[in-house]
């Protein structure tokens, strides 16, 4: 099923556009464990309903964003770079990475299990 997708930068435009880069998960503290590492870099929630999702724009402006998304509807309930984050959540700031999104550390996209949040 196909379906509209607004880059922040550049409008709506057909999910075929974009990259999905996985949900965002917290980051783990500074020095995880092996346990911890590994449940940061393979396991996700895969909720059915709302979840927030890294998106890259790979055919137009090239900016990784964030989207919350129904992942049973595909309805997108939200869209923001980065930086925008602190309004959605009630914090204050960009995140640890910047406007830069998951690729920005060299890794990203769905099973990688690097996205960071």
């Amino acid at each position: 099923m196909s379906y509209l997708l607004t880059c922040p930068n550049c409008g709506k435009r057909e999910v075929t556009d974009f990259a999905y880069g996985g949900e965002v998960v917290p980051r783990p503290k500074a020095k995880p464990s092996e346990r911890e590492l590994n449940t940061y870099n393979y396991f996700r929630r895969n909720v059915a309903g709302v979840q927030r999702e890294w998106w890259n724009h790979r055919s137009g402006c090239r900016a990784w964003f964030l989207a919350e998304r129904d992942t049973t509807t595909n309805e997108v309930k939200w869209v923001g770079l980065p930086a925008d984050r602190g309004s959605r959540d009630g914090e204050a700031g960009a995140t640890a990475h910047g406007a830069q999104g998951p690729g920005a550390q060299g890794i990203g996209g769905a099973g990688s299990g690097g996205i960071t949040a």
